[in-house]
């Protein structure tokens, strides 16, 4: 999948952030979140590391430690979207929501189409920031953990009340819904292997 540039590293901290094609609630609409805790755990299998995360009803915000496996970052993110759309797409198949499905067929390109692309589920791009500073990583996760407190989403009062983030972790110390690994272990991880 398209990203505006791609990534010329094979290791690192990263955050990554994607959005459902048109802002749309999907991840609410089908109550995907555990979609995105199986590309999650998939990651982990394969040796990366959830550093930090908030999945919002329309978006995801992940901080992955990645190991050099051989692929490109923009593949595994690439193959990570792919598979949360199939999963996406059945659930709305499932509940029968045409009205979306259609929307999401209409917005794929003419030239997309032809590769036989039925859904746009996600925007085409992602975002990413290499994490080289502590000051950059807490900065990026108090907006992840700030994000369902915003006025826009009102979801919570407080970050660690949110079920889908890694705020409590950070807040309190405990595990939340998904288990990450502190940033700060991260420093000591050799990422090359």
């Amino acid at each position: 999948m398209p990203v505006k540039t791609t990534i010329p590293y094979s290791e690192g901290l990263f955050s990554i952030t994607f959005t459902c094609t048109q802002w749309l609630p999907l991840i609410e609409m089908v109550q995907g979140y555990d979609i995105v805790y199986q590309w999650f755990d998939h990651l982990k299998s394969k040796g990366h590391l959830i550093s930090g995360y908030v999945i919002m009803p329309n978006h995801v915000h992940v901080m992955i430690g990645f190991r050099n496996k051989g692929q490109l970052i923009n593949s595994i993110i690439g193959n990570g979207k792919r598979f949360m759309a199939y999963e996406i797409i059945k659930q709305l198949q499932a509940q029968r929501n045409e009205r979306v499905l259609k929307l999401l067929t209409d917005s794929v390109e003419p030239g997309r189409k032809k590769n036989r692309k039925q859904h746009n589920v996600w925007e085409l791009s992602f975002d990413w920031k290499k994490c080289e500073s502590e000051k950059f990583i807490v900065q990026k996760l108090d907006y992840y953990h700030g994000n369902p407190c915003s006025g826009k989403w009102s979801l919570c009062a407080n970050p660690v009340e949110y079920e889908h983030s890694s705020a409590r972790y950070y807040e309190t110390g405990e595990q939340g819904h998904y288990p990450v690994i502190g940033y700060r272990e991260l420093f000591h991880i050799d990422l090359t292997k």
